[in-house]
């Protein structure tokens, strides 16, 4: 099975949950997404709570300037990692973005965005 590229700019990158998450640590390339923007929302479930340490997690949308960047990493997982972060980012929506270094990655970002 062919593994994907995912970008993480916030809690994906936290060792306790690539271990929960993945069952090992995973390990990325610094990038960016041009064109983005960030901000906090309070996450409600629990599970996600227990495994990141907070109740607070950023959330990126689409900026309408080619200045607003995102800084992040990406990663290399396989097809069952992708399931296991899918379960895990309950309040957000995955979909491909074209990163700085010009690779397509996975995101999760904001449902309405």
């Amino acid at each position: 099975m062919q593994d994907v590229l995912l970008f993480s700019y916030g809690t994906l990158r936290q060792p306790d949950v690539q271990i929960a998450l993945f069952g090992r640590m995973v390990e990325g390339t610094a990038d960016a997404m041009i064109g983005w923007r960030s901000r906090m929302i309070e996450i409600t479930d629990a599970e996600v709570i227990a495994k990141s340490g907070t109740r607070w997690h950023p959330m990126v949308e689409p900026s309408e300037s080619d200045d607003d960047s995102v800084e992040g990493m990406v990663f290399r997982i396989s097809q069952a990692d992708l399931a296991s972060a899918d379960a895990y980012e309950v309040d957000y929506v995955r979909r491909e973005v074209r990163l700085r270094s010009d690779l397509t990655a996975w995101v999760y970002g904001d449902p309405e965005g």
